[in-house]
């Protein structure tokens, strides 16, 4: 999520949740944002909790090469990173428990109608939200 915007820039689903994951999401916001995959031409920080998806080898020897400067919320304080607690909350709310989803291609396919939803024409909260089952059929 993109601090300054709001705006979802890179996201994937995994069974597992693993660093591989989180590279790929986080390659993805990159293209998104710059429109190539390379260095980041800003100050950029990324900011997350402590899991160990974000402070594995893997994943913070990838934001050191693409010039990421990476910074870790304090443990047990999710306020912190409150913005993307609440995208989270929302896509559960609006999104994940409404389903009983057959396969992950089929979570997939209805995250990403949700995202582009959040990106491109979900209400700001102060206009009132409709209600989750509404804010669903919207996206689909």
């Amino acid at each position: 999520m993109d601090c300054y915007t709001r705006e979802l820039i890179g996201w994937r689903l995994s069974p597992t949740g693993n660093a591989k994951a989180a590279e790929a999401a986080l390659e993805e916001a990159l293209i998104n944002r710059y429109g190539i995959l390379g260095r980041a031409s800003d100050d950029l920080t990324i900011r997350s909790d402590n899991g160990l998806v974000f402070t594995s080898r893997r994943y913070t020897r990838t934001v050191f090469r693409y010039g990421i400067k990476q910074e870790f919320i304090r443990p047990h304080t999710p306020q912190q990173n409150g913005m993307v607690e609440r995208l989270i909350r929302s896509v559960k709310e609006q999104c994940l428990w409404l389903h009983n989803f057959a396969s992950l291609d089929e979570a997939r396919a209805a995250l990403g109608a949700w995202f582009r939803y959040y990106n491109e024409r979900r209400p700001h909260q102060a206009l009132g939200m409709k209600t989750p089952r509404e804010v669903y059929q919207l996206a689909a």
